[in-house]
């Protein structure tokens, strides 16, 4: 038995359309000469969880990608990774950083014209009785090398989120020309 829209009678992907439980809410496309930093900001506080989709480049050999909820940077993110690069793997953690991380992209020193790729989920961003979780996927395949990593990290804040701002490394280098990142509201 499938599950069919109410509406429509559609089913799979038009159900969801159907349904607005994915709805956008703002893209940025990074110009010539790229950009330090992309903001969300004045987020509405009507849907269940945010999503961000990032295709982005690094301008320099950095290719972290982190972010900041609330223009929070005092010590309040807690951090969990398991990667893999095709030859090898690891784990990692973290606490107590000042933002939060995203995860991989490809950048300056990589093959030319790669992106990486992340999907990244907060979920129960506006409720104000629980610390927001953080969960992303994000990879970059470089033509026989990359790497593709899980992250969790939880934000100490009960706090609504109603901005969230997206940096390499917070602080070193930028997003290169080309880059995409546009933020989704999910309904639930």
């Amino acid at each position: 038995m499938s599950i069919s829209s109410a509406k429509s009678g559609g089913t799979g992907i038009s159900l969801a359309l159907d349904n607005n439980f994915m709805e956008p809410i703002a893209s940025t496309l990074v110009g010539a000469g790229g950009v330090n930093t992309v903001i969300f900001n004045d987020i509405p506080q009507t849907y269940k969880h945010l999503q961000i989709r990032s295709n982005v480049r690094s301008s320099t050999a950095n290719a972290n990608f982190t972010f900041q909820l609330n223009g929070d940077n005092g010590t309040n993110y807690n951090h969990h990774a398991i990667y893999g690069t095709g030859a090898a793997s690891a784990a990692s953690g973290s606490a107590s950083e000042s933002s939060g991380y995203c995860g991989w992209m490809a950048q300056s020193g990589s093959t030319a014209n790669a992106f990486g790729n992340g999907i990244m989920d907060i979920l129960d961003y506006s409720n104000t009785n629980k610390f927001k979780t953080i969960r992303s996927l994000c990879g970059s395949d470089l033509n026989g090398s990359g790497l593709i990593i899980m992250n969790s990290v939880s934000w100490m804040s009960k706090d609504p989120v109603t901005n969230v701002t997206l940096k390499v490394s917070l602080g070193s280098g930028g997003f290169a020309e080309y880059s995409r990142i546009s933020l989704y509201g999910i309904k639930g």
